[in-house]
This record gives structure tokens, sequence and C-alpha cells, in this order.
């Protein structure tokens, strides 16, 4: 698993429209095209979940109750920062487009 903050470096965060000929310029279908961004996505998503609760783990006390809990400002900033990451959905279209998804055709078997 590579890191999630260097992949997402340089990505706009922001929405924006795409051209919808050049994202189906490797498939020609448009659905195929969006359940390999959708799949990838869905990886990405579970990646930078399970690096951000790896990382606010580190903070993890068992035996804080309510009267002592106290902020951490390093772990403020590391949540300030995966909100500021780009959606995964545009991560995702990113890879897509600069052609960092491989993807490829299973063999149908025959057998229905």
């Amino acid at each position: 698993m590579t890191d999630i903050k260097t992949r997402a470096q340089g990505i706009d965060p922001n929405v924006r429209a795409r051209d919808v000929v050049e994202l189906v310029k490797d498939t020609n279908n448009i659905y195929e095209t969006l359940a390999i961004v959708t799949k990838r996505a869905r990886q990405l998503a579970v990646d930078i979940k399970l690096e951000l609760n790896s990382k606010l783990d580190e903070f993890a006390s068992s035996t804080d109750t309510i009267e002592e809990i106290h902020e951490n400002k390093e772990q403020i900033e590391i949540s300030k920062f995966y909100e500021r990451l780009p959606n995964p959905v545009v991560i995702a279209l990113d890879e897509f487009h600069t052609g960092k998804i491989q993807h490829r055709y299973n063999k149908e078997t025959g057998a229905e």
C-alpha cells in the first residue's frame, strides 16, 4: 500500500466538469469507465480510512475518561489534513485519466 498523501499531491480537490469522450476513449463505454473508477475509488476510500485510523491509534489511550480527555494538537492536524484530501472519486478519476489504473476483462467461460 503506497502512501495516499503522495498520490493526492497536486490533484485539484474541487469537482469539475469532465469530457465524456475523453473518459471513454479506453473502454468505448461510459458504464464500464464508471465501474472501473468506482471500484478504484472504493479501494482508495478503504486505504485512506485504514491509514487515518492507524495514525490516530497512536494517540489512543484506553484509560481516558470523559474528564481526562484533552486536546492533542498533532491529532487535530492529522485529522484536518485528511479532511482536506481530495475525494477518493476525484483521485480515481485522475488516476484513470493519467493511465495509472490497469483494467482487464475476464475471459468468459461459456457456461451460463
